[in-house]
């Protein structure tokens, strides 16, 4: 399995960056996870928007979904390339966000719930339930005895570290820092609490995601290495084989 960073920001990006999105490669599915905005030109530089497996979103805010109805219209208008329709998994609301995304023919919803799990190609998703203002997974991704986790967005909770556990790569957010939390900030993680879970669960690599997009990624490293030293952050273009 391998992992491909193709945008690591949010809740917007900064100059020349994406928004989350992650495309994970098996030997017989490769698979988008998330579609932020700007993801789409990212993707051109490994695979066509025709040749993408599926698509598996953790949640249903703007700065994860923007690039969908773009890869909508890069599959509906491409004549070269007679294509399927496109099964897209996601959680099932907000109702009016979902019906919005998914009122195209080229887009097949499938809504999937905290505890399902499904198969893919070579790759089993999991979901876990995330804490956040709307209905969020932590994706769980195996094949065969490789494990990666991602948290989508979420608050520090239990099943973050239950779902990490012995992850050999877990992707985490780290929106926030120490300094956040303590304003009142929420619905996201702080970099330390992202290494909290690392080490609770006994991942082997932590790697640091959606960025806020106004300051240095190196404030959130420091934060959370202190806490986890297998800690890196996500850049765009990034690769990890498991």
């Amino acid at each position: 399995m391998q992992v491909t960073v193709l945008g690591c920001f949010g809740p917007y990006p900064p100059a020349g960056g994406c928004c989350s999105g992650y495309l994970v490669w098996g030997k017989e599915a490769a698979v988008l996870l998330d579609c932020g905005n700007g993801v789409l030109s990212r993707l051109r530089y490994y695979l066509e928007p025709w040749e993408v497996t599926a698509v598996v979103l953790s949640h249903l805010h703007n700065d994860h979904t923007g690039d969908l109805p773009v890869l909508r219209y890069a599959r509906q208008f491409n004549r070269q390339h007679r294509v399927e329709t496109l099964s897209v998994f996601a959680p099932a609301g907000p109702k009016d966000e979902f019906d919005r995304l998914f009122s195209s023919e080229y887009l097949r919803a499938q809504p999937v719930q905290a505890g399902e799990t499904l198969q893919i190609g070579d790759l089993e998703f999991a979901f876990a339930q995330a804490v956040h203002s709307v209905p969020s997974h932590i994706i769980t991704v195996k094949q065969g005895r490789k494990k990666f986790v991602y948290s989508g967005d979420t608050e520090n909770c239990p099943q973050l570290v239950a779902a990490a556990a012995g992850a050999d790569l877990f992707l985490c957010e780290a929106n926030y820092l120490r300094s956040d939390l303590e304003g009142g900030a929420n619905n996201h993680l702080a970099a330390f609490q992202a290494a909290e879970a690392a080490r609770a669960a006994g991942v082997k690599r932590l790697v640091l995601t959606h960025h806020h997009p106004d300051r240095s990624q190196k404030e959130a490293l420091r934060e959370a290495a202190a806490v986890f030293p297998r800690t890196e952050l996500a850049l765009m273009g990034s690769s990890y084989q498991l």
